[in-house]
């Protein structure tokens, strides 16, 4: 089988063409050698059967971000027949650089010329049987988002994959540094291959611009715009999600527990109450998930989320980030999982590691749950939502304190460079295809420790402690020394152990733990829980460690036991410190 490298810079439309061409078949996996995950594919091609890899986007072969160390790694590393090279139509004359150099390596190479209706609506005029020639490599223009000049692309590609020469490695001691295909690139293009008006026409992405990059009216846009888009995420999802629900809950009902009657009971209840119901927390996630990402993608693909992080790029470089460390601090209010997934777009590892510390600290939707129904419970209704209004900036200053506290512990030391594409409207098939991979991803990632921690739930309520009762309750008393100073009773001790496999399960939890059904939850948490104990109660499930997806997908991106134990232990020592702080001191005041 023949292997083609997918290459191109960042904003060039490389994962459109790759999913234009791979569907819904694309895996992805570690490569060989390498703790990165890169997407491939497998074509039929010329009557070849050629995979298709997808490395990450790359300015410079030259260059030192992880990106383009691990471009290089792989094409020293792999053999390969082709590079496919994407670049944006409209953009050669600083794009094209990359392009010498990947023809330095001695690899066979295609170079695609994409967003060719962009090129043209700008008055850019291409030719690419010229540049061909020029460069003396086969060249096709095209727009991946609409399809044109498909027919060129497909025989271009079959005859790339017909071609008899034997696979090799790239030669990358041979590659010109990046000022010297700059050189070379004005002698291509200054024969006229290439050629763009003095001036570009007005376009209506200036009109939007001057609203929505504003230093002040386009926060206010931005802050409107998240907000819209979360509420739109569970107006939407929670419908479906509590669908699922129901249907799973019937599943068990008729479908599960009469098949399983004849079996002892504990084992029915390890099968239903463990496994079954660790099976029902995954899925249960699949909906809201599903349409978060869908709004996402719109949001990204449109071209706005560079400018959100444009606005705020000057405060979070006082933290040690940048703009897109705000943006991925916005997404974990929704939910922190797909935030850490969403630090791929951070091409420094530095600051993706800072970033996912700060992350689980965003008041996710599962811990709102929580702190409303406390609020509610505890406070009258003229103070609860400005107590809700104090979480909510308690959660940022925590994040913003961390980040703070780490940044010189993980320097960034790349300059951000940010490119501000123009307004695009995103296709239909790729936002689906883009979220139906992230789904997937998620439940790889979540689904065998949401399981295991489910089956640990069962395991501390049902297996007996002598004379204290069941595991959950011995361990309620073994914490309660670091508990009892931070005034959180053991019976929710209880609970927020049961709470770190997923924070939507501690409400059901002390429902169990104090023996009364949900409805009557409220009362008991009036009975025994002062306004004191209950916000350092809500403190502590603020701060302390997120829920076990979070964690799992923390050490799957950071790829390091040691930042995942970091970050849970961390979380815990600051949940204990602030609650402390203003347990202590409001009962010395009051």
């Amino acid at each position: 089988m023949k292997r083609f490298a997918l290459i191109g810079l960042p904003n060039t439309g490389k994962s459109t063409l790759f999913n234009r061409l791979t569907g819904l078949s694309q895996r992805v996996g570690n490569w060989p050698g390498l703790t990165v995950e890169l997407a491939r594919a497998r074509l039929l091609l010329g009557g070849q059967m050629v995979e298709l890899v997808d490395l990450p986007g790359a300015n410079d072969l030259t260059g030192y971000t992880d990106d383009e160390a691990v471009v290089r790694e792989v094409l020293a590393g792999t053999a390969f027949d082709a590079v496919v090279l994407v670049v944006n139509a409209a953009q050669l004359d600083r794009q094209l650089p990359l392009a010498l150099q990947v023809q330095a390596t001695g690899l066979p190479c295609l170079l695609v010329l994409n967003m060719a209706d962009e090129a043209e609506l700008l008055g850019i005029r291409v030719d690419a049987a010229g540049l061909a020639e020029a460069l003396g490599c086969a060249t096709v223009l095209v727009s991946a988002r609409r399809m044109q000049g498909w027919p060129a692309l497909t025989d271009a590609l079959n005859r790339l994959a017909a071609g008899d020469r034997p696979a090799g490695f790239a030669r990358l001691d041979a590659l010109p540094e990046h000022l010297e295909a700059v050189a070379r690139t004005r002698s291509v293009l200054g024969s006229g291959l290439w050629q763009a008006p003095v001036q570009l026409p007005a376009r209506l992405t200036d009109r939007f611009d001057a609203w929505l990059m504003h230093p002040w009216a386009g926060l206010g846009l931005f802050a409107l715009i998240m907000a819209l888009v979360f509420n739109l995420t569970y107006l939407v999802g929670t419908p479906l999600q509590t669908l699922a629900g129901d249907l799973l809950g019937a599943v068990k009902d008729s479908l599960l527990a009469p098949t399983l009657s004849s079996l002892p009971a504990i084992v029915q209840s390890l099968l239903l109450d463990g496994l079954w119901e660790g099976v029902s927390t995954v899925l249960t996630f699949v909906p809201i998930l599903f349409v978060f990402f869908i709004l996402m993608a719109l949001v990204e693909d449109s071209g706005y989320l560079a400018r959100a992080a444009y606005l705020t790029d000057a405060l979070m470089v006082r933290l040690g980030l940048d703009g897109r460390g705000f943006v991925m601090q916005l997404m974990g209010f929704g939910c922190n999982v797909p935030a850490i997934l969403g630090t791929r777009v951070m091409r420094e590892r530095n600051q993706r590691l800072l970033s996912m510390l700060v992350i689980p600290f965003s008041l996710c939707s599962a811990r709102l749950q929580v702190v409303m129904f406390f609020v509610s419970v505890l406070f009258a209704p003229g103070w609860a939502p400005w107590v809700l209004t104090g979480f909510y900036l308690l959660s940022l200053a925590v994040a913003a304190g961390t980040a703070w506290l780490f940044k010189h512990r993980y320097p960034a030391c790349e300059a951000y460079l940010l490119e501000v594409p123009p307004y695009r409207l995103p296709g239909i098939g790729h936002v689906l295809t883009r979220a139906y991979g992230e789904v997937r991803a998620f439940l790889q990632l979540a689904s065998s420790f949401i399981l295991g921690g489910v089956l640990l739930v069962w395991l501390l309520t049902h297996v007996p402690a002598g004379a204290q009762g069941t595991l959950a309750d011995a361990l309620g008393t073994l914490f309660a020394p670091l508990l009892d100073p931070i005034g959180i009773r053991h019976e929710m001790a209880v609970a927020l152990i049961l709470g770190f496999v997923a924070k939507e399960i501690l409400l059901g939890a002390l429902a169990v733990v104090y023996g009364v059904s949900d409805a009557g939850l409220a009362s008991a948490i009036l009975h025994q829980v002062d306004p004191i104990s209950g916000i350092s109660f809500l403190i502590f499930a603020l701060v302390y460690v997120p829920c076990l997806s979070t964690v799992a997908a923390i050490r799957r991106e950071s790829g390091s036991r040691a930042f995942a134990a970091l970050s849970v232990a961390w979380s815990i020592s600051l949940a204990w410190l602030l609650s402390f702080a203003f347990y202590q001191g409001a009962r010395y005041w009051f």
